[in-house]
This record gives structure tokens, C-alpha cells and sequence, in this order.
């Protein structure tokens, strides 16, 4: 199935220019001679439409970066532009982080909210970094592609983000990381299922060696829950804990609803040539809104629980 592109680019902040600066790609014939230590992903649905967005963001963003359990890859939903611009604001981005989105607005035209994806600077570099620029701790920092949205048929306007990693052991093939938000409801099943078989392509083309699409799955119906083996992808969290897990659920935990929606689990992270070898759900915490009358109450950060996966290549 042909997929149309937008061409999209990584960018670092510039410190000595105060801004964020694209990286240009381009080809170098390095060998990488070590296969890096294993690298977590956390993903997570922001919440763009409740109140205090941005202060919501913040607290997730903390939650994700503080402490000895950050991310090398973060992949955000519901980013509206409020949220980007706190997010390429952020001290701790900036000086840590490679991130997709901030050449312009390009992806926020004619929607509420897009995806982001970050990429630890610790970890990933551009083709442009020197060898010695990219020794860590644990091996060589591995190299970044290129960026593209996958543009998809959808109700309203949702694509795939993918950035692509450069194999250490074969720099004629790539790994892809695709960042998703798909249709929401029930009524857009036939998008979803569409929407997955062209991202599942992707990640099967020529060249590729398979990867992860990630994200709010919005899989509200049991013929979601199909669509993933139909398409050759692992789902990763099944693979882990199978299906009798009472913590899986990442939307609707601890909320109750007048329409009688319990919790279910909309949020995956689904893989092709990859192992995860760990996953967790991460609850969010609260924060307090005000309501009238000067008074306020106490708010989850997102109605969707985040998902932190280990994974080694």
C-alpha cells in the first residue's frame, strides 16, 4: 500500500543562537561496532481538551523526566500549541532533547492538537555528530534518519510521526518509530483499521527492520484488539503479561462515568524485529482546577494513563 509523506526534520536548541536549530542529515558510512543497551519509551495522551492543558503537560513532562527512570524516547499526543511552546520552552528539553515539530507549526494547521516525539540527546544523534560526539556510557549513541508523517484517511486529520533510527550493524537499514493518535470512537473502526494496515506497511517496506508504532490506539471495540496480529505487529504489553493483567487499562482508571464506561485499554505500544522486556503502566497524578465560587478540585493530569516499554534491538 503507497503511504503519502510529509517531510519533516529533528531539531537541537542552539544555545550560543538561543534557539531551535533542524539538524540536517547526511550520508556517512559509520559503523557502529557495539549494539547499544536496551532503550525505554514512554507514551503518553496529554489531554488537550480539559482544563489547564498546559499546566497539566508540565506535570506529566516532570513526571517523565525526573528521577532515575527518564526516557530516551518520549511520544506525546494531544499536544495543542500552548503545550508545544511550553514543551521547546522547557530547560530540560532543551538541553537533553532532540525534538520533532519545532521548525514551524506545519502539523497544528487545521487540527486541535498533533503529536510530538523527543529523543534523548544522551542517547540518538544526528549523521551531522562526530565519533567522538557520539560515545556514551553504554556504546555508541545510535543515528537518526529521517522524519516524515505518514498521512492517513482519517475523520480528523490524524497521521503517523515517524523518525527513523540507522541499524548499528547495518547502516543500509533503518528501525522506524511511528507515534500515533488514531481515529477516535466507535464509528471510526473502518478508519482504524485502515489507519494501522498503511503504518503496519511502513514498518515492513524495503530497507526497514521493523520497529514500533506507539500511541493512543483508541481501541474501544474487540475488533480493535484484532487488528494488530491481522497486521504481523506484537503487541507488546500482552507479550509481557498477557491478557489476565488487572492493571492494563490506560483511560477511564479511577474515574467514574455517567455513560457507564468503565476502564479500558486504548494505549499500546506494538512492535516488528524488536523485544520489549519490560512495561508499566504509569498512573498520572492530580492537579487542582478551580471551579466557581472560589473553590477547586482535584483533577488527574490526563483521562489516559501513560506507558513506559523497554525494549532491546
Amino acid at each position: 500500500m503507497t503511504t503519502n509523506r510529509v517531510w519533516r526534520t529533528l531539531s537541537a536548541f542552539n544555545s550560543s543562537i538561543r534557539r531551535w536549530a533542524p539538524l540536517p542529515l547526511k550520508n556517512t558510512q559509520r559503523q557502529v561496532r557495539q549494539v547499544p543497551k536496551p532503550l525505554t519509551i514512554t507514551s503518553w495522551n496529554v489531554d488537550a481538551l480539559s482544563s489547564r492543558p498546559v499546566a497539566r503537560a508540565r506535570h506529566i513532562l516532570s513526571h517523565i523526566l525526573e528521577g532515575q527512570r527518564s526516557s530516551d524516547i518520549i511520544f506525546l499526543q494531544e499536544v495543542n500549541l500552548d503545550v508545544r511552546a511550553s514543551i521547546l520552552n522547557d530547560p530540560r528539553v532543551r538541553s537533553a532533547f532532540l525534538t520533532t515539530d519545532a521548525e514551524d507549526q506545519t502539523a497544528f494547521a487545521g487540527v486541535p492538537f498533533a503529536t510530538m516525539t523527543l529523543l534523548s540527546s544522551a542517547r540518538f544523534a544526528s549523521s551531522l555528530d562526530s565519533q567522538e560526539e557520539g560515545e556514551t556510557e553504554g556504546g555508541e549513541k545510535l543515528e537518526l534518519g529521517r522524519v516524515f508523517r505518514v498521512i492517513l484517511p482519517s475523520k480528523y486529520g490524524r497521521d503517523g510521526l515517524c523518525v527513523e533510527i540507522v541499524l548499528p550493524t547495518a547502516t543500509d537499514r533503518v528501525l522506524r518509530l511511528i507515534n500515533v493518535h488514531l481515529d477516535s470512537l466507535w464509528d471510526t473502526l473502518p478508519y482504524r483499521a485502515q489507519q494501522l494496515e498503511m503504518l503496519a506497511d511502513v514498518l515492513h517496506e524495503p530497507g526497514c527492520s521493523g520497529g514500533i508504532i506507539a500511541g493512543d490506539f483508541n481501541a474501544v471495540t474487540a475488533e480493535d484488539q484484532e487488528l494488530l496480529e491481522k497486521n504481523g505487529l506484537v503487541d507488546a504489553w500482552l507479550a509481557l503479561h498477557g491478557w489476565g493483567n488487572l492493571d492494563a487499562a490506560t483511560w477511564g482508571v479511577g474515574v467514574g462515568r455517567r455513560d457507564g464506561r468503565g476502564p479500558r485499554r486504548l494505549d499500546k505500544v506494538a512492535m516488528v524485529g524488536l523485544e520489549a522486556c519490560k512495561m508499566e503502566v504509569l498512573r498520572p497524578g492530580v492537579i487542582e482546577l478551580p471551579i466557581p465560587k472560589g473553590e477547586s478540585i482535584n483533577s488527574p493530569w490526563s483521562d489516559h494513563c501513560g506507558l513506559r516499554c523497554t525494549f532491546t534491538i
